[in-house]
């Protein structure tokens, strides 16, 4: 395995905080190797996890941990969840639908939609999709001489207590407009939640419709996304679900809260999204197989940046034995979740995990028991 994808695994181990995985019981049986790799997560500090594989041999759903903490009850195997970045596929996808209407120019520049916030003119639709505008990340940054900035709460005890204050989109884009640019427009590649909260105004300027509606009608509604919703400020997660804890620090002393119900409104449209292993399949394997974006947009789409392997809303990423697969992992505060695909759709891993009371190595032991899952599913082990 080359260093580079080493980095990368890393990249995306720090990046996804928690994962978990769904199915039922004749399936487990069906494939230990799958049973064994999921409950390889509770083993390292996760309080659960769902996975669904679609392959040649068909699908496997199975479930490992529990659904809350103090309950034997295994997480639901149809259970929802917060996707967290995954939400940044949906987005660059409705986006890219509007470029094929002609209604969003990809190269065009982005304060030309949207003067109100004086953006730099260089920044571009495309550098949003990418990560390659510049702009600080309004949840907080680190620059690359390694100074850390803060940005609005978004860890410990500061997030604990504003977790159901209620954001504007645009409180989010001013608080990083504040900040001083990281490089300059398409000078580097650098991962910013700023970047999709301006591509859901975008959708929102150019459709005259919330982003949330725009969602429902172009991807949702069509593919039978049932198990989907964009929350907004609502808390709560709809249907069956597991729930997701947060471990932090406060006066020196380790605390662990139940963050279930959490105002998702700070991350928006980069990660405010709630699904399903099974519903993310559908959507991912529609978008790879070409159901949803017309060929040279898929193309452009899966044209990764040379030096992180990111396209427009997705990753590019050899896993190790000669397969490349499309991804985008996401997390948010208790919740995880893995979204991978074969470039032709055909095959397919989905994931959820939550956190629980543990400590959890995100350094050293999340990506073993990724790569083990990995290898399992794309590698045959």
């Amino acid at each position: 395995m080359t260093n580079k994808i080493v980095r990368m695994r890393r990249l995306a181990a720090t990046a996804l905080a928690v994962t978990l995985l769904t199915g039922t019981a004749a399936a487990e049986r069906d494939r230990p190797e799958l049973r064994n790799a999921m409950q390889a997560f509770v083993d390292v500090g996760f309080a659960g996890m769902q996975l669904r594989v679609h392959d040649e041999r068909g699908e496997w759903v199975g479930s490992a941990g529990v659904r809350k903490l103090g309950d034997a009850a295994k997480p639901p195997t149809n259970g929802r969840f917060r996707i967290g970045s995954n939400t940044k596929t949906f987005v660059a996808t409705v986006v890219l639908q509007l470029v094929a209407e002609g209604k969003i120019g990809l190269d065009a520049s982005v304060n030309g939609y949207l003067p109100r916030f004086g953006l730099d003119r260089r920044i571009t639709v495309r550098m949003l999709l990418r990560h390659t505008s510049g702009l600080f990340n309004h949840t907080g940054d680190v620059y690359p001489d390694g100074t850390v900035v803060p940005g609005l709460p978004s860890t410990g005890t500061e997030w604990v207590d504003n977790r159901f204050h209620t954001y504007q989109p645009e409180e989010l884009v001013r608080v990083a407009l504040s900040k001083p640019a990281v490089f300059a427009p398409g000078a580097g590649w650098h991962y910013s939640n700023t970047n999709y909260t301006l591509a859901g105004l975008l959708i929102e300027k150019v459709t005259g419709r919330s982003y949330a509606e725009e969602m429902r009608r172009r991807i949702l509604r069509p593919l039978g996304l049932r198990g989907t919703v964009v929350p907004g400020t609502r808390p709560g997660i709809p249907g069956p679900h597991a729930h997701g804890y947060y471990r932090y620090e406060d006066a020196g002393q380790p605390k662990t809260v139940d963050v279930t119900r959490q105002n998702p409104s700070l991350i928006f449209a980069a990660g405010d999204m709630i699904s399903t292993t099974q519903d993310l399949h559908t959507f991912f394997s529609a978008l790879q197989s070409g159901e949803l974006l017309p060929d040279p947009l898929l193309a452009e789409m899966r044209t990764p940046d040379p030096t992180y392997g990111y396209g427009l809303g997705l990753f590019v990423e050899d896993v190790g034995c000669g397969v490349t697969v499309l991804r985008h992992n996401g997390s948010t505060i208790g919740y995880g979740a893995l979204m991978y695909s074969t470039p032709d759709g055909r095959k397919t891993l989905t994931a959820s995990v939550t956190a629980g009371d543990a400590e959890i190595d995100l350094v050293e032991d999340y990506p073993k028991v990724l790569n083990k899952l990995l290898d399992e599913v794309f590698c045959a082990g």
